[in-house]
Formats: structure tokens, C-alpha cells, sequence
């Protein structure tokens, strides 16, 4: 069982892979492609404009990130450890932060800096 959490922008239009991973880096985390669309990828290759799933290696093991309209969804095994959970949260957080969007949770959406804060992230 996989667990997700969905960040949501305005429009249709979702972050660019490179602002992700820009933002990923200021919570101290490097993310490297793994996977694109099912394939395998070079760490520091650039997925084509009409990607719809990577495959994010993180410190903390490895995240997939689903985009659709207006989404990204980063998910993970629900048996996940801690050092994976806190790199989910920080994918997520930079997936909302480069794009300004708002992390879907049950309690209702929440922008980047309140995520952050649930999270106990320090972004730079």
C-alpha cells in the first residue's frame, strides 16, 4: 500500500522538474532521476516537457512523483522508514514551493510555509 501526498496549482500547468530539485536543495536534499515515464534515467538528466512519472532518488530511498493536471503527487510504500518519510515530505514541500502550490491534506490544502512548518522543515 502506497502512501501520496498531492500538491495542487492553479491552473493546469505544473512546476518544471529543475525548479523541484532547485527547491529540494534548499532543505538540503539531492534528488536524482532514477526513472522517467518507466525508464531508466541518468541522475542529472532533464525529463522531456510532457513527463507523467519519475522516479526521484533521494538520502532517504526512492519517491515517485505523478503528474496530472494541475498535480504532482509524491508517493511512497506505506512500510516506508523515517529517513524516506522525512525525504517524501521534502519532495513534497518543493514540489508546492516551486510552483506555489497547496499540499492536499485531510484536514484541508495548505501552502508551502505551513507545510513546511507541520513538517519541521528548515528550507535555506
Amino acid at each position: 500500500m502506497g502512501l501520496q501526498q498531492t500538491v495542487r496549482f492553479r491552473d493546469e500547468a505544473t512546476p518544471s522538474w529543475e525548479a523541484v530539485r532547485d527547491q529540494l536543495a534548499r532543505v538540503g536534499e539531492v534528488g536524482h532521476l532514477r526513472m522517467i515515464d518507466g525508464l531508466p534515467a541518468f541522475p542529472d538528466e532533464r525529463p522531456p516537457d510532457d513527463w507523467t512519472e519519475l522516479r526521484v532518488g533521494t538520502s532517504g530511498g526512492m519517491v515517485t512523483v505523478r503528474r496530472g493536471p494541475g498535480t504532482l503527487t509524491c508517493v511512497i510504500w506505506g512500510t516506508s522508514d523515517d529517513a524516506l518519510r522525512t525525504a517524501w515530505a521534502k519532495l513534497t514541500w518543493a514540489c508546492a514551493e516551486a510552483g506555489g502550490g497547496v499540499v492536499e491534506l485531510p484536514g484541508g490544502a495548505i501552502g508551502a510555509d505551513e507545510f513546511a512548518r507541520l513538517a519541521m522543515l528548515s528550507p535555506a
